[in-house]
């Protein structure tokens, strides 16, 4: 999957808006420090979404990794990526069951993850997730997260979902 400069225009969701952190903090249970996306900017639904995370020097990571050098850790990306393919899942299953509100979102596999370049203090991840396969409230994600158009890291994630 490659971006194009079409790409980084801020696409609509199917509402025609942006899902906000105010949205995206009613659907997942992360607060700060470790709510990890700032906004989506495509969604749809059972297939795909685009996420928006905007590294800051301000991160409590960095007071860390490394003082010297500023790098967004690698699990970080992974949790993040994580975190817009939960809320892929929740509205997906939003969709399907529109009386349930309240999910919970669990990691079960973590596959072929890399890290191709650094994240650092300023730099916009965008994390497209698609997904591969969803049975239920099971889903396989493939996610691939960039900077610039160019890839910095990737993995297949698999998670589930439960009404809470």
């Amino acid at each position: 999957m490659n971006l194009t400069s079409m790409d980084v225009i801020y696409f609509m969701s199917e509402s025609n808006k942006l899902i906000n952190i105010e949205e995206i903090m009613s659907l997942l249970p992360h607060r700060y420090p470790f709510i990890l996306i700032d906004k989506v900017t495509n969604l749809e639904i059972g297939k795909n979404i685009t996420a928006i995370k905007n590294v800051t020097i301000n991160e409590n990571f960095f007071q860390g990794h490394f003082p010297s050098k500023p790098i967004m850790p690698g699990v970080l990306i992974i949790e993040s990526m994580a975190q817009a393919a939960g809320v892929l899942g929740i509205k997906t299953m939003q969709s399907i069951n529109p009386e349930a509100k309240d999910f919970m979102v669990y990691f079960m596999s973590i596959e072929e993850a890399k890290f191709r370049k650094f994240v650092t203090p300023g730099d916009t991840l965008i994390h497209k997730i698609e997904v591969i396969k969803q049975r239920s409230k099971m889903f396989k994600l493939s996610c691939i997260s960039y900077v610039e158009n160019e890839v910095v890291a990737e993995a297949v994630i698999s998670a589930m979902l439960e009404i809470n």
